[in-house]
């Protein structure tokens, strides 16, 4: 007789907050993770101006915020900026980074998808690379629009990391070829891929987060004025330096994007 294991959506989200919590203590020696030069520092603020405008003081959810470095680039540009995640190991780094900068970052241990703030308390929702990891991000989405003031915006910035295209596809052969190895932007060591990769198998968008995918979700939770912003070159370009070869080029040619997403004016 066979027999199967299943998860509950509590042992998920229990394996997704410990596999971060883990990644902690690497994840600001990672390029696409930290930002490594004032050129790509530029490039990550041109594009939270571009959908965001300026601070001009007004409030900024940074969901999953790590060890903050978007909460900065908002900072950075007028924002009164709260960062959240659910990982004490990140948090700590985020508070030291802030304490090191001299920022006035708030930080607050929570779950993104259940964030027990109060209707409306911000005008700016912001995550880069949660989304792929939701169990359910229809409900996360409601639970950002919520958040929301009216009119405000929330700016998603994810990628479909499950199917490479055809260079990538050829880049990952010839890394495994050469001996190379691990062209993905995930862990370097075996029992971290392992974890990885099972979490991956199970979230919501297991066989890859595409902008379409997350759009139609985002009007189910009642979002309007959505647009979708694939070029990411200019990040990419300032990246690339610090990636291997083939590892630029897998990233460059993936499906990364950005999407803002408005909340009607009239709530």
């Amino acid at each position: 007789m066979q027999t199967v294991t299943t998860f509950s959506n509590h042992d998920l989200r229990d394996e997704i907050k410990a596999y971060w919590s883990l990644r902690a203590e690497t994840f600001d020696t990672q390029p696409g993770h930290e930002i490594f030069s004032e050129a790509e520092r530029t490039a990550w603020q041109t594009l939270l101006r571009r959908h965001l405008g300026d601070g001009n003081d007004r409030e900024a959810l940074d969901l999953a915020c790590g060890t903050a470095v978007v909460s900065h680039l908002l900072d950075d540009l007028g924002f009164r900026v709260t960062g959240m995640d659910w990982a004490e190991p990140m948090l700590e780094r985020a508070r030291a980074k802030a304490r090191a900068r001299g920022r006035a970052i708030r930080f607050l241990m929570g779950d993104a998808e259940n964030t027990m703030e109060l209707d409306g308390s911000y005008d700016v929702i912001t995550n880069r690379h949660l989304v792929w990891t939701l169990v359910d991000p229809l409900s996360a989405f409601r639970e950002w629009h919520r958040l929301l003031r009216p009119g405000g915006r929330l700016l998603i910035v994810d990628g479909d990391f499950v199917n490479p295209g055809l260079v990538a596809r050829l880049a990952r052969k010839v890394s495994d070829w050469l001996g190379t190895g691990n062209t993905h932007n995930g862990p370097s060591t075996g029992a971290l891929t392992a974890t990885h990769q099972s979490i991956l198998s199970r979230v919501y968008f297991s066989g890859g987060a595409r902008a379409e995918a997350v759009v139609d979700l985002l009007r189910q939770a009642g979002f309007d004025k959505m647009t979708v912003d694939t070029d990411m070159r200019a990040i990419h370009r300032t990246q690339k330096k610090n990636f291997g070869f083939l590892k630029g080029l897998e990233r460059a040619t993936q499906h990364r994007y950005a999407i803002c997403a408005e909340k009607s004016a009239a709530g």
